[in-house]
């Protein structure tokens, strides 16, 4: 949460969907699956293949797909948090995309690369060559074949014109869809129509999918980088899906409208096409060492305008709050609030909102924002020593409870949403209650953001012993395995190098 999440937002707390969105918005930052060909702002590359960027603005001067990508940059990089600079990662990602153009479907075609200031897994392009990868996706990532085989992907996307084909379909799509709510008259016959209308996308971006996962991997053979990359990644990110994920054991594959195809059928295809290659460790190059050294230092996680996630509690050093979630549950901060999902479809919403009048809390809660609200709980309260209120509110098939807290000219406010007749919704919310607090001046100044580290093993390291070193996670070894995609029973021996997180 940016303190940019202080501006005034609309809240409804009445919607039915929302513990649901804050549910989809937490698998979908660790997914690589939401690659996407966006197609709906001018843009100066920070990095890219060349050493004179204003070569590549000449070049896609008059390229109207270059245009549609340059309209839509501003709007990616603000959601994302803004561009992560760093030269010496910037000079990594945009060796790795030069020696990838040159074998690209249209070696003409130039690419503008942004790493982007988000924790999330995720790489998309634009129509006209415009590439993005997140810091998440590279402290995931193990080596530059790695990295290469993601870019890959989506330079396939930019150069099968994916963007330009999923723009018309879904505007065809959306020309059905009014149709079908001004002509059918029956509400269900209506939602069935749009149900198979997104299908039909879904089936068509999936086929998109697969294309790219194709080229992608001949690119990698071609560049000379480890053909087999692009199933080991894929590993990795189902891997870290589960560790991300709140019920570890759920099934992974029923996301129903998902725009990729099951993970395990895309590394299965992904191996078939690398064996045109050659056998698997024997192809091609992984470029282990210069990429870790690329990596070291990287920010990983909450960046200090965004605030920390540490466990169970987020902290804001400049804002000078912290609270904690029950155990068990998830945090997962972005830009424009915090959310938390736990047990049982329990979710959590937190953010602020500016308050020049100083109105009354319980004014406030009564002034439009929530509906829903049932106006008799309307209670004062006090908070640590802070002014506060709170209230309930119901929707259909939720209860939720509304809880305010003055801080100055901020009032922070936390949603908790749970089933209709849970039991959980008080103790849930009273733990809210109960950490929420001002930070003091010595916790905020100590508040420092977490880097991968690359470190060597050394004589008598173990695996729990490095991973001992991790930092902001209670789950410490689990953690380090996942990020150095470490299997069951693996070892670490003398002079090896891996990452931990730490400050």
């Amino acid at each position: 949460m940016t303190t940019r999440a202080a501006a005034p937002r609309q809240t409804n707390a009445s919607s039915s969907s929302w513990p649901r969105i804050a549910v989809v918005l937490l698998a979908a930052a660790v997914a690589l699956s939401g690659c996407q060909s966006l197609t709906e702002q001018v843009y100066e590359p920070t990095v890219a293949p060349s050493n004179n960027p204003q070569i590549v603005d000449e070049v896609q001067k008059n390229d109207p797909r270059a245009q549609m990508g340059a309209r839509e940059h501003p709007r990616i990089v603000a959601s994302y948090g803004g561009e992560y600079h760093d030269e010496k990662t910037e000079r990594l990602v945009a060796r790795i995309t030069g020696a990838l153009t040159a074998v690209s479907e249209n070696p003409a075609q130039s690419y503008r690369i942004t790493i982007l200031n988000s924790p999330a897994i995720n790489a998309f392009a634009l129509p006209g060559g415009y590439l993005y990868v997140t810091r998440g996706l590279l402290a995931l990532a193990n080596d530059a074949s790695e990295v290469a085989a993601v870019l890959s992907h989506e330079m396939a996307h930019v150069t099968a014109n994916h963007g330009i084909e999923r723009q018309k379909r879904e505007e065809a799509e959306v020309i059905a869809s009014r149709v079908v709510a001004e002509v059918l008259s029956s509400d269900l016959a209506g939602k069935q129509a749009l149900a198979r209308g997104k299908l039909r996308l879904a089936a068509f971006s999936r086929n998109q999918e697969l294309q790219a996962d194709v080229i992608g991997v001949r690119m990698l053979g071609e560049a000379g980088y480890d053909p087999y990359a692009a199933a080991r990644f894929l590993d990795s990110m189902a891997a870290y899906s589960r560790f991300m994920s709140v019920d570890p054991d759920a099934d992974q594959s029923l996301d129903f409208l998902s725009s990729h195809p099951n993970s395990a059928q895309r590394i299965d295809l992904a191996r078939r096409h690398a064996r045109n290659f050659g056998p698997e460790g024997q192809s091609g190059d992984r470029g282990r060492d210069y990429y870790l050294a690329g990596i070291d230092g990287l920010l990983y996680g909450d960046s200090p305008q965004e605030g920390y996630v540490r466990g169970q509690t987020f902290l804001h050093g400049s804002l000078g709050i912290r609270f904690d979630v029950p155990a068990g549950f998830q945090i997962d901060n972005k830009v424009e609030a915090v959310l938390a999902t736990g047990p049982g479809d329990i979710a959590i919403r937190f953010d602020g909102v500016a308050d020049e009048q100083q109105r009354s809390l319980t004014n406030y809660i009564s002034s439009g924002w929530v509906t829903g609200l049932l106006p008799d709980t309307i209670r004062t309260a006090t908070v640590n020593g802070l002014e506060a209120a709170t209230a309930r509110a119901q929707a259909e098939r939720w209860d939720f409870d509304v809880t305010v807290i003055r801080i100055e000219k901020q009032i922070f406010r936390f949603l908790t949403a749970v089933p209709k007749g849970s039991a959980s919704l008080e103790p849930t919310a009273n733990v809210l209650r109960t950490t929420f607090r001002r930070m003091t001046p010595q916790e905020a100044a100590s508040l420092k953001p977490l880097r991968v580290r690359v470190v060597t093993v050394r004589d008598g390291d173990t695996i729990p012993s490095i991973a001992a070193r991790m930092m902001g996670t209670d789950r410490k070894l689990d953690l380090f395995k996942m990020i150095n995609a470490l299997p069951t029973g693996a070892s670490l021996s003398r002079g090896d190098k891996v990452k931990i997180i730490s400050e």
